[in-house]
């Protein structure tokens, strides 16, 4: 999913730097390594999807820069923005075959893996509607009273850089914290909408608030566990992360581990759902259990004629 959504903006950045180049000097100096010179004066002279192609975009960088680009409040580029959204729906069409399967601890086959998507990808929604407002709230009334108001006040009068700098990273802190405490929430929404067939939205919204708080200790020893782990990784991607390469082979070889980058981030991804999955499971008695009967997809019309004369 990442590659299919990446691909047509690495097309069009693509065309962009090759109308740029043409056939110049520039051009297989820029193939054989990083043309400093030449980037500056691409930057300069870009526009749209052209002004995310920064340094930032080589190795580790990426990543320093997505979670600069987080705690900063930036706003992504509208044409990754429009990406972004797309890959959130994929993800909010996924997890429900997910949870599902991961809730059922058995193998529910393709068809029961996305007829459980289909069912609880419009409650994903509804639930992204009320997270959205909430993450809205945080970045445009939040972020600018801790950053551009408190900020300011508290070092107003100091000289010290290195004291300014550590307000900063405690307000990054704080910040951070109240964003790891919505993602939460957000997760055992989803795991109740699943396991427990939750239609309400807030009501599932509520009921994950619930669970975290009365077993907060749990949760974020599970949650500082997982990241833990997440942080390991991040580590040795930092080590290994490679940087700008030449044309051909090699290229290619940078792109093939950069993959596997990806990959492990989503076993990661994974893993965070799985065991918060068995968390609320095992504290509320519902472990192989999930209240929705076992998903089929598609019903046979004699299957729905049945099920509408139960009802009537």
């Amino acid at each position: 999913m990442t590659i299919l959504l990446t691909l047509p903006l690495a097309l069009v950045l693509r065309g962009a730097i090759d109308t740029h180049l043409g056939a110049s000097l520039m051009a297989d100096r820029a193939a054989d390594g990083v043309n400093w010179d030449w980037w500056q004066e691409f930057s300069a002279q870009a526009s749209g999807l052209g002004t995310t192609f920064t340094p930032s975009v080589l190795g580790f960088a990426t990543t320093l820069d997505s979670i600069s680009s987080v705690l900063d409040g930036k706003a992504p580029n509208a044409a990754i923005a429009w990406a972004l959204a797309f890959y959130l729906a994929g993800w909010a069409f996924l997890s429900g075959g997910i949870i599902d399967r991961y809730a059922r601890q058995r193998s529910t086959r393709t068809y029961g893996f996305f007829a459980a998507s289909g069912v609880y990808f419009f409650r994903f929604i509804r639930l992204g509607v009320v997270v959205g407002i909430i993450y809205w709230w945080l970045f445009v009334y939040v972020h600018p009273w801790l950053f551009d108001d408190v900020f300011v006040r508290l070092t107003r009068n100091l000289s010290i850089e290195r004291t300014v700098f550590l307000w900063r990273v405690a307000l990054y802190t704080i910040f951070g914290a109240v964003l790891m405490l919505v993602n939460l929430l957000t997760d055992y929404s989803k795991i109740r909408i699943v396991v427990e067939d939750r239609r309400s939205a807030l009501g599932a919204f509520a009921a994950g608030g619930r669970f975290v708080r009365r077993r907060l200790g749990h949760v974020l020893a599970l949650y500082w566990l997982n990241t833990v782990v997440f942080m390991a990784v991040l580590a040795v991607w930092a080590l290994v992360a490679p940087g700008a390469g030449g044309a051909g082979p090699s290229m290619w070889g940078l792109f093939v581990f950069s993959q596997l980058y990806v990959i492990v981030r989503l076993l990661m991804k994974l893993q965070f759902i799985a065991s918060q999955t068995a968390l609320f499971q095992s504290h509320l008695a519902h472990v192989r259990y999930a209240a929705s009967p076992t998903p089929v997809w598609p019903d046979s019309a004699a299957a729905e004629a049945v099920a509408r004369s139960v009802r009537l």
